[in-house]
């Protein structure tokens, strides 16, 4: 009752701050409620002390289990139509070669800092690590996929080579994985005809169980028949408008959090007979966190279609969390280690716990560190010629980002939503914030009292900075060699009227409507 109570109230207070918590201060629910479970666990305040409960471990594997078969049907249900199909080539080349090296460099970074534990032992606790969590990451790219890595190193502690290679390739991948996705994807596919028909809808916790029973790997049968349902797109077009689903996992990521914040287990953090102390942990995770996803990434991004940019790369390869599932795998490990092998037993739970915590940290609190270090007082962007825009006075709120008059030495704001390739934009600024940038005359005639906001569109693109005037479809290009400080008089175009400018601003060209759509 006094959990229920407790739980209860934070979901509700939290649900009060919530708008302002994540699109103001842009914190994740995942760190600000595994700060609320060690605040409330057993080594803080002590008022919800799952140790007591008995059977803990039992518990977390459960818990987390129904969890992320819930967020990863989730996830197949939010699909575009066909995505797997379409984006065959990119999951390929992610689930094959990018988790074999994540999967590696865990596994080195454990194994080179963690004394006493062979290297088998590392790649055990490393295939905890390696899938991308589902519930923070909320994407389909590999979080469900950890189970062969586990297993491979299970068998090889267990078996002889060959007999592990042998079982791992029958019993894994022919039944756990190919099975599960046979019996997802009919699942999904019987229950999308049956929807048109009924209203009922939620069958993660069927498959779960029905998965289960016969020995298959559940979590990647829900995914895929999450997927299956979704595959024609006419769930995900019907459901567009509905915010239920999105409360459903707000709710599960509060509840998850909260209780793996109160199970972390502090003592062992620093356990002399494990061979464990904070400075060896931190050191782990410093490497993994680096060197675990983003090089690789990076090194295979001409050969990853859905990253298009570079900037995308970067993206895609940093934020690659380690979470709940990495807690299921790490209690399926624990289950799996031989009675004898007590250390690395002992070892698996600890040290996923605190690169899960790391994790959590680090990429929760990525995001507002980058917005604090856009808002800076004086911004100066080189190019081949310098540029400066100097702030006219502090910046101010708008409920709704604008772009000021452009008739006037006023600033440049764009209305659109931040995206990765804004970075560094000298003109595009983020969100909600209005800033006064000291720019020169723009050779735009714009009535006093039109809403400017909906006529330009503002963003860089190749270096370039692009203003587009939807009303007429023209295009202005400040190219990478023009400086605002320039003062040869030019001729320029804008709403095909000519006019003298003492700026150097637009070089500028028209493009048809069909190169704008092809750009």
């Amino acid at each position: 009752s006094v959990v229920s109570l407790i739980l209860g109230g934070f979901i509700v207070i939290f649900g009060l701050v919530s708008y302002f918590v994540k699109q103001r201060l842009y914190l994740s629910e995942a760190l600000i409620c595994l700060f609320v479970g060690v605040i409330l666990g057993p080594y803080v305040l002590q008022v919800i002390n799952p140790y007591k409960w008995g059977n803990t471990d039992f518990i977390t594997r459960e818990f987390t289990r129904i969890v992320i078969a819930i967020q990863v049907m989730a996830a197949g249900v939010a699909l575009p139509k066909a995505y797997l199909w379409r984006e065959l080539r990119s999951l390929a080349i992610l689930l094959v070669p990018v988790m074999i090296w994540m999967w590696l460099v865990s596994a080195l970074s454990i194994w080179l800092l963690i004394p006493k534990i062979s290297f088998l032992e590392a790649l055990m606790i490393a295939s905890c690590v390696t899938p991308t969590d589902p519930v923070l990451a909320n994407c389909v790219v590999s979080g469900r996929f950890g189970l062969p890595f586990l297993f491979l190193a299970i068998y090889l502690l267990q078996m002889s080579p060959g007999t592990a290679i042998g079982q791992w390739f029958y019993y894994i991948i022919g039944y756990q994985i190919l099975v599960s996705i046979i019996i997802g994807f009919l699942i999904g596919y019987i229950a999308r005809k049956l929807l048109k028909l009924a209203e009922e809808r939620y069958i993660s916790l069927f498959i779960m169980g029905a998965v289960s029973l016969i020995g298959s790997d559940d979590l990647l049968a829900c995914f895929i028949a999450g997927n299956s349902f979704t595959w024609d797109d006419w769930f995900r077009v019907e459901t567009a408008e509905s915010y239920f689903q999105d409360v459903i996992d707000l709710l599960l990521n509060l509840a998850i959090f909260v209780y793996l914040g109160t199970v972390i287990p502090w003592s062992s953090f620093n356990e002399a007979d494990l061979g464990l102390s904070y400075w060896r942990l931190i050191v782990v995770a410093i490497l993994i966190l680096l060197f675990r996803r983003l090089p690789i990434v990076m090194a295979l991004l001409k050969v990853i279609p859905a990253l298009k940019t570079r900037r995308e790369g970067i993206f895609a390869g940093w934020f690659g969390p380690i979470g709940v599932a990495a807690i299921f795998y790490a209690q399926v490990a624990k289950d799996h280690f031989s009675e004898t092998d007590t250390h690395a037993r002992e070892l698996v739970i600890p040290v996923t716990f605190f690169l899960v915590i790391s994790s959590i940290t680090v990429h929760g609190l990525s995001v507002p560190l980058i917005k604090i270090g856009k808002r800076v007082n004086t911004i100066t962007l080189s190019r081949n010629q310098s540029l400066e825009l100097r702030l006219t006075r502090n910046l101010r709120r708008t409920n709704t980002p604008e772009i000021y008059n452009c008739d006037r030495p006023k600033s440049i704001v764009s209305e659109r939503e931040y995206t990765p390739s804004d970075m560094n934009s000298p003109v595009v600024q983020n969100d909600s914030t209005a800033i006064d940038m000291e720019l020169p005359t723009v050779p735009i005639k714009i009535d006093r009292d039109e809403d400017i906001s909906q006529r330009f569109s503002i963003y860089e693109e190749d270096e370039n900075i692009i203003i587009e005037d939807e009303t007429d479809g023209e295009v202005y290009v400040i190219n990478n060699s023009t400086s605002l400080t320039t003062t040869p008089p030019v001729t320029t175009q804008a709403n095909s009227n000519s006019q003298k400018s003492d700026f150097n601003l637009f070089p500028l060209f028209k493009k048809s409507s069909n190169e704008q759509n092809d750009r």
